[in-house]
């Protein structure tokens, strides 16, 4: 469980970064101005502790 945890927070990292070059990387959709991810922030993320 651990380590689907780790590789799904490293898919979902490279997801939000993709969206960086103003397209998203699956999709190949354009990134809007209005889209969720672009005021995303690493203090968005919270790391549990033990896990």
């Amino acid at each position: 469980m651990k380590r689907f945890l780790q590789l799904t927070l490293v898919m979902m990292t490279l997801w939000v970064a993709g969206c960086a070059e103003s397209t998203y990387p699956v999709s190949g959709e354009t990134c809007g101005p209005d889209d969720p991810v672009q005021t995303l922030d690493a203090n968005d993320c919270t790391v549990l502790p033990g896990v």
